[in-house]
C-alpha cells in the first residue's frame, strides 16, 4: 500500500483528508528527509498499523533517518505524557523535581538536529503537549528554522493523525 492507495482507502466523508494527504506528499517547504521524517514519526505516534505500512511503502528515508523518526515518536510518547502532566497539575513542586527519564536520543538522534526537532514537534502536536511544543519550537527558532517549516511539521502531524484515526475507526466499524 502507498500514499495513493491509502488516499483511495479513505471514505468519501474524509475527502478533505485525502486531498490534504496528497498536498503534503507534494510539499516542498521541507526537505524530503524532514517531510518524510514528520510523516513517519507522526504515523508511529498514532500507531495504526495500516497507515504505518502504507506510509512505509515508498518511504525515501535512509535506514538511519527512519530509525530516528521512530525514535522521535518513541521519546515524545513518553515526554509528552510526563511534561503535559506537569503543565496541567496545579502543584508546581513537580516541575522542580528531576524527571529521572532517559532522553539521550534527543541529544544524539543520528540525523540533523533540525530534522529531529521538527519530528518531535509534529509528534508533540499529536500528543497535545504544549510544554513540549514550546520547547521544540524555541529550539528550532534558535537554530534559525523558519516559522513556515514549523507550521508544515504541525500540518503533517495533524493530517497523519486524522487519517490514522479515520482508518482505525473504519477498520473498527468493519470488524
Amino acid at each position: 500500500m502507498s500514499i495513493d492507495t491509502l488516499r483511495q482507502a479513505l471514505p468519501a466523508y474524509a475527502k478533505d483528508l485525502s486531498l490534504n494527504l496528497s498536498s503534503l506528499a507534494n510539499e516542498t517547504v521541507l526537505t524530503e528527509q524532514q517531510k518524510w521524517g514528520c510523516i513517519i514519526a507522526s504515523a508511529y505516534a498514532v500507531g495504526v498499523g495500516t497507515v504505518i505500512r502504507a506510509l512505509n511503502d515508498g518511504n525515501p528515508l535512509s535506514e538511519e533517518a527512519a530509525t530516528a523518526a521512530k525514535a522521535a515518536a518513541a521519546i515524545m510518547g513518553m515526554n509528552n505524557v510526563y511534561y503535559r502532566s506537569l503543565h496541567l497539575m496545579k502543584n508546581r513542586e513537580y516541575s522542580t523535581l528531576p524527571a529521572k527519564l532517559r532522553m539521550n536520543i534527543i541529544a544524539n538522534p543520528g540525523v540533523e538536529k533540525d530534522d529531529f526537532e521538527l519530528w518531535c514537534t509534529a509528534v508533540s502536536a499529536i500528543n497535545g503537549c504544549g510544554l513540549c511544543l514550546d520547547s521544540h519550537e524555541e529550539e528550532l527558532r534558535k537554530r534559525g528554522v523558519p516559522s513556515v517549516n514549523v507550521q508544515t511539521a504541525l500540518r503533517i502531524g495533524a493530517v497523519i493523525n486524522a487519517v490514522s484515526r479515520i482508518v482505525a475507526a473504519e477498520e473498527g466499524a468493519a470488524g
